[in-house]
């Protein structure tokens, strides 16, 4: 009999997870690696926010909270989507999580039966298929295009689904592409799951606040109403805030998913750290200043790495809408010989040449299910990202 659970022969390791590790092996050895594996900003957490979690330690909130959070964050989560989305939740429709990981595996937990489908678009964030298919799910990948901006047409979503299909995962601006849909192109998606009421939304919001130039974001349920009772929208403080480490995610969504998911997190983590929940409610009830001055400081490094890329040998990067990253294609270095004579066959050899030659650490398309493509992260300074650029056209240029 085995030990492990079958499971786990259907799941991968992070690829983005595992990438920032590498650099910071190579690093810790003493190579000169500029790191543009990992999905979090350079920019330190506010003051403001730092302070609340201070006072809260002072005030001695150092207790167990409630499982789906302190009835502050709730209220701050209820009021949040009211304001900045036009969503009426009550605060018992909200729930606070370790993360917005944690919102994602406990709401596939609390609804996934073997044989259940899940459509995902490709490229998508590499933990989507691999929550499904430990939750006894299965994954139904629907591919874009670079030349539709990596965006999903509805009617291939229409193909995709079927009498199996229980949930559609929906995440704009999107991790890896950047690529953001607008209300004309979300109420085209939000049209064919109209014509489905068997299909649940699950919908990934957590760059929201990270959209460039004049996009306007919008999420289905504000888009079509219609959708309200079987769609659960997921956000959190990591990416806006510059919070990835304080672990706090949250979802609203109908009653009845949101006490199966408290539940599940009742007999797994319990409540998330009570410090960081009193920090998230100033993140959301606090002063927003400093988001639009980050965005504007992400948006010009977006326009330097892209710019770059595209002057690179054998690189073909779209400008994406929002998020941090860039998708760009590495097509045109598939076949030739990287300087250390290897031939580059797929996306992964590309990424593994580059660190290699150049010490620049990206992550390859096929991670994210759609290649060949490499995800850049520019949560990094303008210097850095510049030097990347600089290292990766003359790598593409050494390739022969």
């Amino acid at each position: 009999m085995a030990f492990l659970a079958d499971a786990l022969s259907r799941v991968k390791p992070s690829a983005t997870i595992a990438v920032s590790q590498k650099a910071r092996e190579l690093k810790a050895k003493g190579r000169d690696v500029i790191g543009l594996g990992a999905g979090e900003p350079d920019f330190d957490t506010p003051d403001n926010i730092k302070q609340a979690a201070i006072d809260a330690i002072n005030r001695g909130e150092t207790k167990y909270t409630p499982v789906s959070g302190i009835p502050e964050l709730r209220d701050a989560i209820a009021k949040k989507f009211k304001r900045e989305n036009n969503l009426d939740y009550t605060a018992a429709q909200t729930i606070v999580g370790t993360g917005g990981k944690q919102i994602l595996f406990n709401a596939f937990m609390a609804t996934m039966n073997a044989g259940d489908e899940v459509v995902i678009p490709t490229p998508y964030w590499v933990s989507y298929p691999e929550m499904v298919s430990l939750c006894g799910g299965t994954p139904v990948f629907v591919a874009t295009t670079q030349e539709n901006k990596f965006k999903l047409k509805a009617e291939d979503l229409e193909k995709a689904i079927t009498p199996k299909t229980k949930w559609f995962i929906f995440n704009s601006p999107s991790n890896p592409s950047g690529a953001a849909y607008s209300h004309d192109e979300l109420k085209a998606l939000t049209d064919v799951l109209m014509r489905q009421p068997h299909v649940w939304v699950l919908t990934d919001d957590m760059y929201e606040h990270l959209t460039y130039g004049d996009f306007k974001f919008a999420t289905p349920v504000e888009v079509e109403p219609g959708l309200y009772d079987r769609t659960l929208t997921m956000n959190g403080v990591s990416k806006a805030y510059a919070m990835t480490g304080w672990r706090i995610g949250y979802a609203a969504g109908p009653l009845n998913l949101i006490k199966a998911m408290d539940m599940i997190q009742g007999q797994q983590t319990s409540g998330a750290c009570s410090i960081a929940q009193w920090a998230a409610v100033e993140a959301l009830n606090g002063t927003q200043d400093f988001i639009p001055e980050n965005k504007k400081i992400f948006e010009g490094r977006r326009d330097l790495i892209v710019s770059m890329l595209n002057q690179a040998k054998g690189i073909e990067c779209p400008s994406p809408e929002g998020a941090f990253y860039v998708y760009p294609s590495c097509k045109g270095l598939i076949g030739k010989t990287a300087p250390s004579g290897k031939v580059i066959e797929t996306d992964e050899d590309f990424v593994s040449e580059l660190l290699e030659a150049e010490g620049v650490a990206v992550v390859h398309g096929s991670a994210f299910g759609l290649g060949p493509n490499f995800r850049i992260s520019y949560a990094t300074s303008e210097a850095l990202l510049e030097e990347a650029g600089k290292r990766i056209q003359r790598f593409c240029a050494a390739c022969k």
